[in-house]
């Protein structure tokens, strides 16, 4: 005869009742998180799952997870079906900042406390969330800019950067971009002439480049890539027009995956700046303490460098993703 865990669970209530079994018992049974992912959409993502899932078993906490494919709504449904299912603690990456308001009502009026990871939201109430953990997108964006401006100060005239834009709406895309604006605008020589989403993928940041190099082509100095899979993309893009990636237009990405590294050692990457997704670990700790009742920070940022092409290939042996 099998139990599921909810059949479990009553019969180890009754028994303790019964006085057969401690309290503490109980008490011992196992956590369980909810976590809803924004999807499979980058190098970073993938390892950002793989460090949550195996953090997770290595805690002794039951994950249930669900990938909501890029979509708002599959966040939300997920969410929904976590507080149902009365889970000890929901945690989520939103895909866009706005439009939780209700669903973290609801997680708040089931008394399910909520961490939000990698991605913030914009709220009024900041007691809908008990922690938000993750990298200051708008510091990754000035350090790009802050590269930027060194790596040219010593060139006359316009310098002309073409940005891909992280998923439209969401924090990283926002901050990222603010930061780096905060940065160039000091000096009237750095113009962006074309700005637009690649959704964070690979596909699409290399058919952006395409539209971007057919409009402006040799008038193009630098990219700036909200993310190494744009980057990536962009790179064949480059390769496929004719011109020389890293020499011929100057390219500055975000994350820092095994992937930039390897761009960055083939010489068609100048920089990527580290965001780290490897939240797990934190995340579970999180958990633990939520629940014991241990109070948290509200923001807790996880602490990252900047890689030029010329450490790429020292460093790469150290990469974790």
């Amino acid at each position: 005869m099998t139990m599921n865990r909810r059949t479990l669970n009553t019969a180890l209530a009754a028994a303790a009742l019964g006085g057969m079994l401690p309290a503490s018992v109980l008490a011992q049974k196992k956590l369980v998180l909810g976590f809803a992912q924004v999807g499979a959409e980058s190098e970073w993502r993938t390892a950002n799952t793989e460090s949550i899932k195996s953090s997770a078993k290595e805690a002794g906490i039951e994950l249930k997870f669900s990938d909501a494919q890029q979509k708002q709504e599959n966040q939300i449904k997920a969410i929904r079906s976590y507080i149902a299912q009365k889970v000890d603690v929901i945690a989520f990456s939103p895909v866009v900042e706005s439009g939780w308001e209700t669903v973290l009502r609801e997680a708040k009026a089931a008394k399910i406390p909520v961490v939000l990871t990698d991605r913030s939201v914009n709220t009024k109430d900041d007691t809908l969330y008990v922690t938000f953990m993750g990298s200051d997108f708008v510091e990754e964006g000035r350090k790009a800019g802050r590269w930027l401006v060194e790596k040219m100060k010593d060139q006359k005239g316009e310098v002309n950067i073409v940005e891909l834009q992280g998923t439209v709406g969401s924090a990283p895309a926002i901050d990222r971009k603010k930061g780096f604006e905060e940065i160039i605008k000091a000096d009237p020589k750095f113009k962006i002439i074309r700005s637009q989403t690649g959704d964070f993928t690979r596909a699409k940041g290399k058919e952006v480049m395409e539209a971007f190099l057919k409009a402006d082509g040799k008038k193009i100095n630098v990219l700036f890539a909200h993310n190494d899979d744009m980057a990536i993309g962009a790179i064949q893009a480059i390769e496929e027009a004719g011109m020389k990636p890293a020499k011929d237009i100057t390219i500055i990405s975000i994350d820092g995956v095994k992937g930039a590294f390897e761009a960055m050692i083939a010489g068609k990457l100048n920089v990527s700046v580290e965001c780290s997704p490897l939240l797990g670990p934190q995340l579970m700790q999180a958990v633990k303490d939520i629940k014991a009742g241990k109070p948290l920070p509200k923001r807790i940022v996880t602490e990252e460098g900047i890689f030029p092409m010329e450490v790429a290939a020292k460093e790469f042996p150290n990469r974790k993703y």
